[in-house]
């Protein structure tokens, strides 16, 4: 009798472990996966790791599995050409110049459908507005606001100080620049003063700052663009500013994106032009060596006021998606709305602060106070204007291409090939070519 009963419940027993073992398997096959393929490699790299590593553990119902996919052109291409063979992650990161051509995809969802899709609301005043306007469409929402950024003025305090300059009054306008300049170079304190990260956003930047048109048909807002603004008045001044500054010695070309940096942080230069996404880079690779300031680009005194563009990358969610993926995303973008999220990205990479709310609590607990470098161009984009396409920016479907025909430009008008009109004539040229065709594709 008793060996039956022992017999009775070793059955039991393996009869609850089965039944463990399948709910177990069942939880597993339940667990949601989300495909993220973004460009952020470097610091920025394990500060996005961490974030991802946090909400899955906080989520055991979903995993998101962020992947490195190259640059970002190279990630852009690689989602348009995956989304036309069915290999398109869940969510992937643009950069800004990528805007209109996701907008044009038919690939994505627009973030501010999604919650409506899902039955739940979402209050979309809570992001900075500056940014929210950028990306977007009839005022609504295309991409969720993540990485964004802008360009500000990099400079060595130390340097300024051994050439007698106030090392807390830093150049505010091109002219004050050159003088700057000047008085660096004559004190022998470096043989070139200033150089620009992305060269081509600079010029951007530069007719944003000054409210002038970047594009025809309102940047691109109010229809696609059919051409460039450019060789214009402004424009041809802006060229011949930064061709006599070469000429001089004080500027130096420094090559695309982030190559002008090293120099900057080896102390061969005093001034760059970057995104804010190298501010915590710079800061600690220069710590130790000389206190770096920033400050907001130099302007012409004499040239009406815009904004500094809003740059960086967004997140976009790819169309097609069972709406358990979609919950499994949408959870992840609310995730990063979280305060505590949307203060560490920022302080561990120097993108804004995204959500008011983040503003408000480094506001609050002094951080802009100890780190008054991170505030910089946070201030530069909430005290310009945000009522005209202009200073919005430029949203162009051949962007990043035009981006590349300015960069040569400045580098034949630097380097004499060209007089500064006939450089920005060449590139115009090219330009218009290549909005007609993607126009010609789109309409």
């Amino acid at each position: 009798m008793q060996v039956k009963e022992k017999e009775g419940t070793m059955k039991r027993l393996a009869l609850i472990a089965g039944l463990l073992v399948l709910m177990v398997a069942g939880l597993a096959q339940a667990k949601t996966t989300v495909e993220f393929w973004h460009a952020m490699s470097g610091s920025r790299l394990k500060v996005l790791e961490k974030i991802v590593s946090d909400f899955n553990a906080a989520h055991p119902d979903v995993e998101v599995r962020a992947v490195f996919t190259g640059t970002y052109e190279e990630t852009l291409t690689r989602f348009i050409a995956g989304y036309r063979t069915g290999t398109a992650p869940h969510l992937v990161q643009v950069y800004e110049v990528g805007t209109q051509t996701m907008i044009d995809s038919g690939a994505i969802i627009p973030v501010y459908q999604i919650p409506e899709m899902l039955g739940e609301t979402w209050d979309w005043a809570q992001y900075v507005r500056p940014i929210v306007l950028y990306y977007s469409v009839d005022g609504d929402l295309w991409p969720y606001p993540f990485s964004s950024s802008t360009f500000m003025l990099y400079y060595n305090k130390d340097h300024l100080r051994q050439a007698g300059l106030d090392p807390n009054k830093p150049p505010t306008t091109w002219a004050e620049v050159e003088e700057y300049g000047e008085q660096l170079i004559q004190a022998g304190v470096v043989t070139n003063v200033l150089s620009f990260g992305w060269p081509d956003c600079i010029f951007e930047q530069e007719l944003a700052l000054h409210n002038y048109l970047y594009a025809d048909n309102e940047n691109g807002r109010a229809d696609l663009s059919t051409r460039v603004t450019w060789p214009d008045a402004f424009s041809v001044k802006l060229f011949e500013t930064w061709t006599r500054l070469s000429q001089k010695g004080i500027f130096l070309y420094g090559g695309p994106e982030y190559d002008a940096n090293a120099a900057f942080t080896a102390g061969k230069i005093s001034m760059l032009l970057q995104s804010t996404s190298s501010l915590d880079g710079i800061l600690k690779t220069a710590l130790g060596k000389f206190e770096v300031g920033t400050s907001f680009l130099p302007r012409f005194a004499d040239e009406p006021s815009g904004n500094s563009v809003i740059g960086g990358s967004s997140l976009w969610v790819r169309k097609g998606q069972s709406e358990a993926e979609l919950r499994a995303v949408w959870e992840f973008l609310k995730y990063l709305s979280q305060t505590d999220v949307a203060i560490y990205w920022h302080k561990g990479t120097g993108y804004f602060p995204t959500t008011n709310a983040a503003l408000k609590q480094l506001m609050d607990e002094g951080w802009f106070v100890e780190s008054p470098n991170h505030l910089t161009a946070f201030l530069q984009i909430l005290s310009g204007r945000q009522d005209t396409a202009a200073a919005l920016g430029a949203r162009l479907g051949p962007f990043p291409e035009i981006r590349d025909y300015i960069r040569t430009a400045i580098e034949k008008a630097c380097a004499g090939t060209l007089s500064p009109e006939e450089a920005l004539a060449e590139a115009a040229a090219k330009a218009n070519r290549a909005l007609e065709e993607y126009r010609s594709l789109i309409k």
